[in-house]
């Protein structure tokens, strides 16, 4: 049986994770075992790595390097290796080259961009709109289609919460956006890699439906 490896490095709701991954496993009848560990042992041999994260991005990065060991493993397993890799909030952000949330903090140099705060349009009655990003908004999605957005179309829901948002450098690795006055990337991903702004967890049937796409997926 294989091993898909949440990375738990203190960020990151882990326990609704995990559920909604085995739900998603026994769903679709994935042969996986869901593991949420600070073991970089177990990362560095797992065929698949979730890295969950919530609150700052430089707290996110000092947290994931405080885990010896960690940083290492999880660029060995997914940067050389190529196992297939969900970052999902400022996990995804991680990805990015550089986080400019408060100080510029270096990121993963996975996806070139940078995350920085949201800045959206006023509403059409002049209104400001609120920041953070929180609650249910429609995903736009890029062509071409990935594979692990199989069955999720225009329109579907998923669930944010966000200051910050990663602005890729190269347009075919954001997957999907919303409107939120103004463009918002939702999703991004290239080669054995793909990252969420939303959280798949809390997202409902299209969490689930992405999850179970990740578990089957062989880049």
């Amino acid at each position: 049986m294989g091993v898909t490896a949440i990375i738990d490095y203190g960020s990151g709701n882990l326990r609704s994770a995990a559920k909604a991954f085995e739900r998603a496993a026994a769903e679709t009848g994935a042969v996986t075992e869901i593991r949420v560990t600070d073991d970089p042992t177990v990362v560095a041999g797992a065929d698949r790595v979730v890295l969950p994260g919530v609150g700052a991005f430089a707290d996110c990065r000092a947290g994931l390097d405080a885990v010896g060991g960690m940083r290492e493993a999880l660029f060995r397993r997914v940067d050389e290796d190529g196992v297939p890799f969900l970052g999902i909030c400022v996990g995804m952000q991680l990805m990015a080259d550089a986080g400019h949330e408060h100080v510029v903090t270096e990121g993963f140099g996975w996806i070139p961009g940078v995350v920085e705060r949201i800045e959206p349009a006023p509403e059409a009655d002049g209104r400001p709109r609120k920041v953070p990003h929180m609650g249910w908004n429609t995903l736009i999605l890029n062509a071409p289609p990935h594979p692990v957005l199989a069955g999720i179309n225009d329109g579907d829901h998923a669930y944010f919460v966000h200051s910050y948002a990663l602005r890729p450098a190269r347009t075919e690795h954001r997957l999907a956006q919303v409107d939120y006055g103004g463009p918002i990337t939702a999703i991004v991903g290239r080669d054995n890699m793909i990252g969420t702004q939303f959280h798949p967890e809390k997202s409902q049937a299209t969490g689930l439906r992405l999850l179970a796409n990740f578990l089957s997926w062989t880049p």
